[in-house]
């Protein structure tokens, strides 16, 4: 009985040799141009791009005491041009403010003070909610509305469940909303063009 271990190894068949490395790179390739589609799928799309970019806006046409609201990520954001009263009624009621310092991180850096913006006279901030994502109403001093105080100063009303904020967005003590309105990032790229939603050049 011959030991099999012990026979020398067939010569290689250099035809068969060929076959498979051409099997193999037709396979490789094959798996290459499969993946390169699926993983292509994974790249956002020209819309979720679109979303995320940046706004600009002019503020040129903002009245005194006006709004224009536009949207960045899906979200309505709010460039307010405020009056000297609005702003000095910023100092008003501070002591019935839930977070009047802006301590919490819901805007830059450059927006951490009493106006929570870059340029007293024009606010800039997300005009959503932070209680369940409503969408507040500009509520002016002496507007009438019977769900705020008499000495109401201005400001916003979220008309859901009765939270208030003030003429920078900050919320009052004891109201649904746990924080103050987000300020997005943004930066002025002249005069009267406003970028939301890049505050580096």
């Amino acid at each position: 009985m011959t030991d099999l271990a012990l026979q020398p190894a067939a010569p290689a068949d250099p035809e068969r040799r060929q076959w498979l490395i051409a099997t193999g790179a037709a396979g490789s390739a094959a798996a290459v141009a499969t993946a390169v589609p699926f993983v292509s799928t994974f790249a956002p799309s020209e819309r979720a791009k679109a979303l995320g970019a940046a706004v600009e806006v002019d503020v040129s046409d903002i009245p005194p005491g006006g709004m224009k609201t536009v949207e960045w990520r899906g979200k309505p954001v709010w460039v307010v041009r405020r009056t000297p009263e609005m702003i000095a009624a910023l100092q008003k009621n501070t002591g019935a403010l839930a977070d009047p310092a802006s301590a919490r991180d819901q805007q830059p850096a450059y927006a951490r003070n009493a106006g929570r913006s870059i340029r007293p006279e024009l606010f800039v901030a997300v005009g959503i909610c932070t209680h369940l994502g409503c969408s507040p109403s500009a509520a002016p001093a002496g507007g009438g509305n019977a769900s705020l105080p008499a000495d109401w100063a201005g400001g916003y009303l979220c008309p859901c469940h009765g939270s208030t904020f003030d003429g920078a967005g900050r919320v009052f003590r004891n109201k649904p909303a746990p924080t103050n309105l987000e300020v997005p990032p943004h930066r002025y790229v002249s005069d009267t063009r406003l970028l939301v939603g890049e505050d580096k050049a």
